[in-house]
C-alpha cells in the first residue's frame, strides 16, 4: 500500500464516537481523508470507504458505499467479511469516549481480516499508519475473539460499578470509590499483563481462606443482594483459576527438584 503522504483517499462512514477518532487520527497522520459522514449522507469517492457504523447496518453501508470506492472496510470486531458483504476489517482494540482531543492509536492491537491479499494489505496499512499492530484473525473466530475483548474491557467496567456498588454500602462516596480503588485495579491489571493470571492472583481465594469468601458472601447479600449470583460465578471461577496456579506451582517445585540441604557449620577454636 502506498504510504501516508501519497495521495490515497479515504472515506470514512459514520460520524459516532470511532468514526470521529479514526477521522481525527488519519488527518494527523497525513493521510487524505473525507468525512466521517453521518448516516444518510452520500458516501463521498474514495480509494477505501472504512465503515465505522453499528453491526447492525454495516451491510447496507457496504452496499451504499461499493460504487464509490475500490475496497470497503468495517470496523466491526464480531461481523464476518461475508456478513457484512466488506473486503477486510480492522478492529482497533482500544475504548474511545468521542471527546479525546487527540484520539491515541499508538500503541494498539488491531484485529484485521481480508478477503483478498490487496484487501488484507489495505487493512494492515491502515492500522500501521496509526501506530497500531496489525494481527489476523479468521472470521470464524470473530465472535470468540470480540466476546473476549468484551470481557476485558466492557465487563471490567461493569465489574468496577459493582465494586462501587459495595463501596458504597461501606461509607465511600462514588467519587471516593473510584480514586482509591484505581491503584488497585491498575496494579492488578498491569501484574497480569506481565506475569500471566495465575501469578497476578491474590485473595482470600488464592489462599485458601473460606471463611473470609463467606464473610465476604453475607455481606453482599445483606447490602447488595442483587450483585450475588454475579459474586457467587466470579467467585467459582476464581477458585478453578486458584487451584490451576497451584498446580502450575507445583509442577515447577517438581521440575526444580529438593532444596539443597542445610549443614551446619564447624566453629573451629582459635
Amino acid at each position: 500500500m502506498p504510504t501516508a503522504s501519497s495521495p490515497l483517499r479515504v472515506s470514512v462512514v459514520g460520524a459516532g464516537r470511532l468514526g470521529t477518532a479514526l477521522t481525527r487520527a488519519l488527518r494527523t497522520a497525513g493521510v487524505a481523508v473525507q468525512g466521517p459522514t453521518g448516516r444518510g449522507t452520500p458516501v463521498e469517492d474514495a480509494d477505501i470507504a472504512v465503515l465505522c457504523v453499528p453491526d447492525a447496518e454495516i451491510r447496507d453501508a457496504a452496499h451504499a458505499a461499493r460504487p464509490h470506492a475500490r475496497l470497503v472496510g468495517h470496523t466491526s470486531g464480531a461481523t464476518t467479511l461475508a456478513d457484512a458483504n466488506a473486503d477486510f476489517g480492522l478492529h482497533p482494540l482500544g475504548s474511545f469516549l468521542g471527546h479525546e482531543d487527540l484520539p491515541q492509536f499508538q500503541g494498539l492491537g488491531c484485529a484485521i481480516a481480508g478477503g483478498t491479499p490487496e484487501a488484507t494489505n489495505a487493512a494492515a496499512w491502515l492500522a500501521g499508519t496509526l501506530g497500531m499492530t496489525p494481527f489476523a484473525i479468521d472470521d470464524e473466530a470473530r465472535a470468540s475473539y470480540h466476546a473476549a475483548a468484551s470481557l476485558a474491557s466492557n465487563y471490567l467496567v461493569t465489574l468496577q460499578s459493582a465494586a462501587e456498588r459495595l463501596a458504597g454500602a461501606a461509607g465511600l462516596a462514588p467519587g471516593d470509590a473510584r480514586t482509591l480503588f484505581a491503584p488497585l485495579v491498575r496494579g492488578t491489571v498491569e501484574n497480569w499483563a506481565a506475569n500471566g493470571p495465575e501469578a497476578a492472583l491474590t485473595g482470600p481465594i488464592a489462599r485458601g481462606d473460606e471463611q473470609t469468601v463467606s464473610r465476604q458472601r453475607a455481606a453482599v447479600a445483606a447490602d447488595a443482594p442483587e450483585l450475588l449470583d454475579l459474586f457467587d460465578v466470579l467467585a467459582d471461577r476464581t477458585r478453578v483459576l486458584a487451584q490451576h496456579a497451584r498446580a502450575l506451582a507445583e509442577g515447577t517445585r517438581a521440575l526444580a527438584g529438593p532444596a539443597p540441604a542445610l549443614t551446619a557449620r564447624k566453629e573451629t577454636a582459635s
